[in-house]
């Protein structure tokens, strides 16, 4: 993950590229591993925050959507769009 440096710090900046360490402990290692290996699930991290120095993630395991979710979701978008479109050019008169 990038974490910008601090703009006001000095040459002991840490790289915002580096490798930083996952505390948790092995189970939860674990059962995060085995909700990635099964089909379809991926880790989304939820919020990020600071707390006594240290930088802190809430992740989530969620299952992508379904071809035919995203189509519902895709009209109704596209429905959304041209209502605001319509609503748009009558308040232009």
């Amino acid at each position: 993950m990038h974490i910008s440096p601090y703009e006001m710090g000095n040459i002991f900046n840490k790289d915002p590229l580096r490798e930083r360490k996952l505390l948790l402990h092995k189970n939860e290692i674990r059962k995060l591993a085995g909700y990635v290996s099964q089909s379809g699930y991926t880790l989304i991290p939820l919020s990020l925050y600071l707390k006594n120095g240290r930088v802190k993630v809430a992740v989530a395991a969620a299952k992508g959507k379904k071809f035919y979710d995203k189509r519902d979701s895709m009209l109704e978008k596209d429905a959304n769009r041209d209502i605001a479109r319509q609503f748009k050019e009558n308040s232009k008169y």
